[in-house]
């Protein structure tokens, strides 16, 4: 009876635990967004004095309304959400879907395969709303979007098969280990993890990418003369340069290179080549050089890996906690159901993680930012990015703490001031004119 009233008290203070944390994530959430709107609005009728001479007030006043829309959109995905997880939780939905599924009398490890498929499945369903109004509402009222609805639920198909038969398998070894080696599980199964990960880093661009957009290797001409010549330079190998037609789903602009070892690739989006000149194409291509030569891939990988071990240590506690589950709404215990339980609350808990993600992130754009200037003219890079921001609708009056939450990438003006300090510099010391 002692223990039976020990589990009730877990339960129960586990349950408030999750409602505060929720609601306190929920509430920063609310408080940045409205700060950064407020900034975005009072400053949409002035272009910063930095950016006067470059870009026009119409284009900086559409910058500032994409925003707002952007984040009043995201608000109300926050708030659905919300609703779906307490749906999913403390209002029993994984129960009744586990109910169901046991109804069916397969083997635990079946049953816990396709529980997670079919959540899965639901949880995409039931966020498509959004997804259509972001893409065919806000993304099309802004000129970027250049998707039909033919092609999103193409994706969508190919997303969803994808996710079948890739995750299908390493779902089942993963309940497998749990069920099967002790309570070391977690450990086997985070090395399982691990492989999976350097698996499709490798697998992603050579043969799931090109299922959704075309890549062609970059035409012979003065810019890629002048790109190999920079890949010579900074002492970088890859398996070629490519062109990726972007502009077949937005009119964003981007550039990018994936995988690692011999299969790393550099890939422009055809929508950025069209934008820039080849100075300035270089300066950012040196910039996302600066990424792999300053390890910053092998940071982030090594960073991932660590919190994924965290993760898996925490879950593989968990897993004889009776209190976690019950707290959360569902009534039996299964090695399915902890897995997914801890996808869906671990967010609510780890959000505090974000601001020192984000420093992280923004670290290493600085670094690479200072690699570019070994190989490009600081200036190239500044004229690429303010012609990406403008492009993009980037706002470039974003809140201070807001973006210190939110942004991977350091804020325009504050880049923008970065680059131009050297400069200063150089002109101070006759360096440059």
């Amino acid at each position: 009876m002692h223990f039976f009233k020990a589990n009730i008290w877990r339960m129960l203070i586990f349950t408030c635990v999750f409602l505060m944390a929720l609601a306190l994530s929920v509430a920063i959430d609310f408080y940045l967004d409205q700060r950064h709107m407020r900034s975005v609005v009072t400053h949409r009728d002035v272009v910063p004095e930095r950016f006067s001479g470059v870009i026009s007030l119409e284009s900086h006043q559409k910058a500032a309304d994409y925003t707002i829309a952007k984040v009043k959109l995201a608000s109300w995905g926050g708030l659905h959400g919300l609703a779906l997880l307490l749906l999913w939780t403390l209002g029993g939905g994984l129960d009744v879907l586990d109910q169901w599924l046991r109804a069916w009398q397969w083997s635990p490890l079946t049953t816990g395969v396709v529980l997670v498929i079919v959540f899965s499945i639901l949880g995409s369903l039931l966020e498509l709303p959004l997804s259509l109004y972001s893409t065919f509402k806000v993304e099309q009222s802004f000129g970027f979007n250049k998707m039909t609805l033919g092609l999103y639920f193409s994706d969508m198909l190919k997303q969803g098969l994808l996710m079948i038969a890739i995750a299908a398998p390493l779902i089942w070894v993963v309940l497998w280990l749990m069920q099967s080696v002790g309570d070391m599980w977690w450990l086997w199964a985070w090395c399982v993890w691990t492989g999976f990960s350097i698996l499709m880093m490798w697998a992603y661009p050579t043969f799931i990418a090109p299922l959704f957009n075309k890549f062609e290797p970059m035409e012979e001409g003065e810019l890629k003369v002048a790109i190999e010549s920079l890949l010579v330079r900074c002492g970088f190998e890859s398996n070629g340069l490519f062109k990726m037609d972007g502009s077949k789903r937005s009119s964003h602009g981007n550039a990018y290179f994936s995988g690692f070892g011999k299969s790393k690739r550099i890939v422009f989006f055809d929508t950025l080549l069209e934008q820039l000149t080849i100075d300035e194409t270089l300066a950012v291509l040196a910039h996302e050089l600066g990424h792999f030569k300053r390890n910053h891939i092998k940071k982030r990988m090594l960073l991932m890996f660590s919190m994924s071990l965290a993760g898996f240590a925490i879950v593989g506690w968990l897993a004889g906690q009776d209190w976690f589950y019950a707290g959360l709404g569902v009534s039996q215990v299964s090695h399915y159901m902890l897995l997914i339980l801890f996808m869906l609350v671990m967010p609510v808990f780890a959000f505090t993680l974000s601001p020192l993600m984000s420093m992280y992130s923004r670290k290493h754009e600085f670094e690479a930012d200072d690699y570019a200037k070994e190989y490009a003219r600081a200036e190239d890079l500044i004229s690429a990015l303010v012609k990406m921001y403008d492009d993009n609708a980037a706002t470039l009056t974003p809140d201070s703490l807001y973006s210190a939450w939110h942004d991977s990438h350091p804020p325009a003006p504050v880049r923008v001031a970065y680059l131009e300090k050297e400069l200063e510099e150089k002109v101070e010391s006759g360096l440059v004119k």
